[in-house]
């Protein structure tokens, strides 16, 4: 009886200790590279996908600019999209956001998160009013070690940091956001 007490214990020690060093700690986005980087607290890499971002280049200084913000954000909650649908001026699309949507907190802006898209040919690329786009399998895979509070950095490529330069109304202040 001791020896099944014992080892039921062992299991279960194995099995929440694995599911909680399966969490991301952190995750990196590369407008650059057009990759996404999830780290455990240890700093070890534990997924790796291709993402799709802001059709334009650039630090995000409206709504409707296209362009992917940049800084230190977390994420604030994780919703079903399936039945979520976006006119593509041919008509709405069901599941245009995939199965899922991860929400940021990126002040001044709604709406910006990651979600999954109904057209995987469109991952990697410069496809997005925004948005990080990830294939939906990557998402679902993505979502089971995302919580909320999960820390997303989304770094610039070179091109944005030219971009958002070269604006007059920007300046060095307004090239990394963090909330």
């Amino acid at each position: 009886m001791k020896l099944k007490y014992i080892l039921a214990c062992l299991s279960f020690l194995m099995i929440t200790s694995t599911a909680f060093a399966q969490k991301a700690a952190y995750i990196i986005v590369s407008k650059e590279e057009m990759k996404m980087t999830v780290y455990d607290n240890d700093g070890k890499e534990l997924l790796k996908f291709p993402i799709a971002c802001g059709m334009n280049f650039g630090q995000k200084v409206k709504a409707g600019d296209n362009r992917t913000p940049e800084g230190v954000f977390k994420v604030v909650s994780k919703e079903s999209a399936a039945h979520w649908t976006y006119d593509f001026g041919k008509g709405p699309v069901k599941g245009a956001y995939g199965p899922l949507f991860i929400r940021l907190s990126t002040p001044g802006f709604k709406g910006i998160g990651i979600h999954g898209t109904h057209d995987p040919a469109t991952v990697p690329g410069r496809e997005t009013h925004g948005c990080i786009r990830l294939k939906n399998d990557d998402l679902v895979k993505l979502s089971k070690f995302v919580d909320k509070g999960t820390v997303v950095v989304i770094l610039p490529s070179r091109t944005d940091v030219l971009a958002t330069l070269s604006k007059k109304e920007n300046t060095p202040e307004k090239l990394f956001m963090y909330k």
